[in-house]
């Protein structure tokens, strides 16, 4: 089977690569349907634990790989990243106002929106760099194994990620199946992206470093304006700062280990 699949060309290995890592968002998403009943004091815990898994992929999944990839590619590192990640928070904040116009301000549907596309925006770049990997092999760099292993990280990341957008939208008063549906929706760009960064390798590694700032910029964007007011709401207030506090750390240790 390893012999089979290192044979295969390059684009191939990357659409299966993330095929993988959609598959886990998708297992990840489906922790909703452990839950029996929609419990506030539970679902704001999750809620808390999502905008501290989301904080954590921020940096570690976005941010500093961003960073690396700016100093490889001989950028200007500080100025490439600030832009990437303002103009994610600055589209986010304009998101808002037009939701804001159009949508009641107390609407779960907002935050849905908000939601979804902070995590999605985050999953393409993603997707881009397993895509990248498998395909800088035709070019005769990088190594099949390691394309393997950074899959297989971002994959398992996809995990809490999954959970972090299905659990705050079942809270919200979506049925659990929709929930889940919504959850695994966010993770489907990957294999797209994996296949495009495969594809055009040589070109999307310029714009990664941008790409993934943006995405830091838009997801912190969500977490500070939506995510964390909302798990505020409980009147254990210090409790649910305690599960953001493990959201951040659960995360934190698949980013550094993996």
């Amino acid at each position: 089977m390893y012999n089979f699949i290192i044979n295969l060309n390059p684009i191939i290995q990357a659409l299966i690569a993330t095929l993988f890592t959609f598959s886990v968002t998708c297992l990840g998403s489906a922790l909703v349907f452990l839950f029996k009943k929609t419990n506030k004091n539970i679902m704001d815990a999750m809620l808390g634990v999502a905008g501290g898994i989301m904080m954590a992929a921020s940096f570690w999944s976005l941010l500093s790989p961003a960073i690396e990839m700016a100093e490889t590619l001989n950028m200007i590192v500080w100025l490439v990243v600030f832009l990437g990640f303002f103009s994610g928070g600055l589209l986010l904040f304009i998101g808002d106002k037009i939701f804001d116009h159009y949508i009641d301000k107390e609407s779960g549907f907002k935050r849905m929106m908000m939601l979804m596309s902070s995590i999605t925006l985050h999953n393409i770049p993603e997707g881009l760099v397993v895509g990248v990997a498998f395909g800088s092999l035709i070019y005769g760099t990088g190594s099949f194994s390691s394309a393997v292993v950074l899959a297989l990280g971002i994959g398992l990341q996809n995990f809490p990620e999954g959970t972090a957008i299905s659990v705050p939208l079942m809270r919200d008063g979506m049925s659990k199946k929709k929930a889940f549906l919504y959850g695994c929706l966010s993770g489907i760009v990957e294999p797209i992206s994996g296949v495009i960064g495969a594809l055009l390798v040589l070109k999307i590694k310029l714009l990664l470093p941008i790409l993934l700032s943006f995405a830091a910029g838009a997801m912190i964007y969500v977490v500070v304006q939506e995510i964390i007011p909302e798990s505020q709401t409980n009147e254990r207030k210090d409790v649910m700062a305690l599960f953001t506090i493990i959201g951040f750390s659960i995360m934190m240790i698949l980013d550094i280990s993996l």
